[in-house]
């Protein structure tokens, strides 16, 4: 069943980036894989919007700019699949497994948050500065305090579903498992990813050789991130919270 009978158009500000999530969020079963992750993003972006309406950017038109694209990328992923496209490689493992009873809910939140963090941004910056008609370095201290955001929330995440080192949480599979990523580090290739996809803006068919292969890496380690656990008695999904 579609999430939405109409889909409207593409986002053009914060708050119909909004309305499209806060639409999947009531639409999507809550178990579902990409609901998971729309969620933790839901919660990414409000924080986003209330730092963006409380002069907390330096560059309102640049935050806004970088926020909406970035979603974009995101959004356009969930219209293929609801379409019956093919969506990008990093986003292919987890609408495939969305639904899988061995994959834990947080499997899906990080799976996601590395497809977005670790192609998406990349791509989203480039949009931006063209858009605005500026360079990366431009942006760096919008893409910083976002991805400051990111991190934020990925660490309560992480807390709230493995909540303390005990044995059976250090034994865990799970804790091995994405013990072995990190939203920092991805942010820092990202970074880097995004400075090269720049440089070779003039050399298309080396640029979008590029891309396919970050799309196909990125999604590769999306896969190996829901590999089926199985689900521990008494865990659940928690609803993300991001401090203003």
């Amino acid at each position: 069943m579609p999430y939405l009978e109409h889909v409207p158009p593409a986002p053009d500000t914060v708050d119909a980036v909004l309305i499209r999530m806060r639409a999947l969020d009531l639409a999507l079963p809550a178990r579902d894989g990409v609901a998971v992750f729309n969620r933790v993003y839901l919660a990414v972006t409000e924080a986003v919007d209330r730092h963006i309406d409380g002069g907390r950017f330096p560059d309102t038109r640049a935050a806004t700019a970088l926020d909406v694209r970035f979603a974009e990328r995101y959004l356009d992923a969930v219209d293929a699949a609801e379409d019956g496209r093919r969506p990008p490689a990093c986003w292919r493992p987890l609408f495939h497994f969305r639904r899988h009873p061995g994959v834990r809910p947080l499997q899906f939140a990080m799976a996601g948050i590395n497809a977005h963090i670790g192609h998406d941004l990349a791509l989203a910056v480039v949009d931006a500065c063209r858009a605005l008609g500026c360079e990366p370095a431009d942006l760096e201290d919008e893409f910083d305090r976002v991805g400051d955001l990111l991190v934020s929330l990925e660490e309560r995440v992480r807390e709230e579903l493995m909540p303390g080192p005990d044995l059976l949480q250090i034994a865990d599979p799970l804790t091995h498992l994405l013990g072995s990523w990190s939203l920092e580090r991805a942010r820092d290739a990202t970074w880097a990813a995004a400075r090269a996809l720049w440089a070779l803006r003039r050399l298309p068919d080396v640029a979008e050789e590029f891309t396919g292969r970050l799309d196909a890496a990125v999604g590769f380690a999306g896969r190996m991130m829901l590999t089926p656990l199985g689900r521990p008695a008494g865990i659940s999904m928690p609803q993300p919270r991001v401090d203003s």
